[in-house]
């Protein structure tokens, strides 16, 4: 019988937690202010974002324990990789609450930026220590391609009417 290698599952488990928990504390603007906005028909359906995500934060996670294993943990050389890996789940998950608990696509548009910048680099130093995971983080830059894009049109396109939004809200 073999073991189970904790640290596999749970670094490979851990970028969902955030995910799941942002979710949860947006879920009612999603149906109400996110369905409201203009939004260009190229957008995945709102059904397509959990199985996507859950699938990009499984495998970044798993692409950080390679790096953890291969690169000595944190005492190694898998140390400066694994912090720009763990600020890069910070700000992804900082993210949702921006756009859809603080209703600001413009923040969150220049927020995303930094998750950009950050997934890269985790990309570029993880490959370093250990090819494999390196290739696991392009489907997640590419997606990120797509959200930015989606979040700057969403920020173009609703700019006057976000805001109005926004202060109704506050108001009442």
């Amino acid at each position: 019988m073999s073991q189970i290698n904790w640290p596999a599952v749970g670094l490979t488990i851990l970028p969902n937690v955030g995910g799941i928990a942002g979710g949860i504390l947006v879920r009612k603007n999603i149906d109400t202010w996110y369905a409201s906005l203009k939004k260009p028909e190229w957008r995945p359906p709102n059904a397509a974002f959990g199985p996507v995500w859950t699938s990009l934060y499984t495998s970044m996670g798993y692409a950080s324990y390679l790096v953890y294993r291969d690169g000595e943990g944190l005492n190694g050389p898998a140390r400066l990789p694994l912090i720009v890996y763990g600020s890069n789940i910070l700000l992804n998950w900082a993210w949702t609450p921006i756009f859809f608990g603080a209703k600001d696509p413009k923040l969150a548009l220049a927020e995303i930026q930094l998750v950009n910048l950050t997934a890269l680099g985790t990309g570029y130093l993880f490959y370093k220590i250990n090819p494999v995971a390196g290739y696991l983080i392009i489907p997640y830059c590419l997606w990120l391609g797509l959200a930015t894009a989606l979040n700057y049109v969403i920020w173009r396109d609703n700019k006057d009417s976000s805001k109005a939004k926004i202060t109704e809200i506050k108001d009442n």
